[in-house]
């Protein structure tokens, strides 16, 4: 099935806090719900809201497949020039330029994922400004059939407003996510 996200902003907490709860009480599991804020302090005192994960703030792993594309192609220019050229026909054959090669895809992965930590989420990009404002941004990954619930929920909270919609993550990836917090709550 597939989920679509729906972002909000609110400047207070409490009622986010709230917010998860009566989701979690209708039948939204926990991965399927985050808060992303700059105040750690507010959130440290709210341990039932479900924090992004602090990989997830930043461009890490974004930034780390731009990288490996990058790699990929330089990977493809390096062993096709090889080839023409006819280096590999030397007594050491190609493992040398493979071996090259794939150090070459592994290093532009990995400077990629370097430069996505100085950066944060191209997907939170656009709810900066509120961040820097003290508000807190919540999002919620819900399935079709989990829209009316939502709306319902969203109803009894006039502190929260609607910041749009987005893609979420796969699917298998909410289930994953369910399946481990069962398994670490056992």
């Amino acid at each position: 099935m597939k989920l679509l996200r729906h972002y909000f902003i609110s400047d207070n907490l409490d009622d986010l806090e709230l917010f998860e709860e009566q989701l979690e009480a209708d039948g939204v599991s926990t991965p399927q719900i985050h808060i992303l804020s700059l105040d750690t302090l507010g959130l440290a005192q709210h341990p039932h809201l479900h924090e992004v994960q602090s990989v997830m703030k930043y461009d890490v792993v974004h930034s780390s497949l731009i990288g490996a594309v990058i790699g990929l192609c330089i990977l493809f220019i390096f062993l096709t020039t090889t080839a023409i050229s006819e280096w590999a026909s030397s007594a050491f054959g190609w493992m040398p330029f493979i071996f090259l090669a794939v150090v070459i895809l592994g290093f532009c992965t990995w400077e990629g994922g370097l430069i996505g930590t100085q950066r944060r989420n191209y997907k939170f990009a656009r709810f900066e400004k509120q961040l820097q404002e003290g508000k807190h941004l919540f999002f919620v990954d819900v399935y079709q059939h989990q829209e009316p619930l939502l709306a319902r929920v969203l109803g009894t909270h006039p502190t929260i407003s609607i910041a749009g919609t987005g893609r979420s993550v796969p699917d298998y990836l909410v289930q994953w996510q369910r399946r481990m917090g069962m398994i670490r709550h056992s």
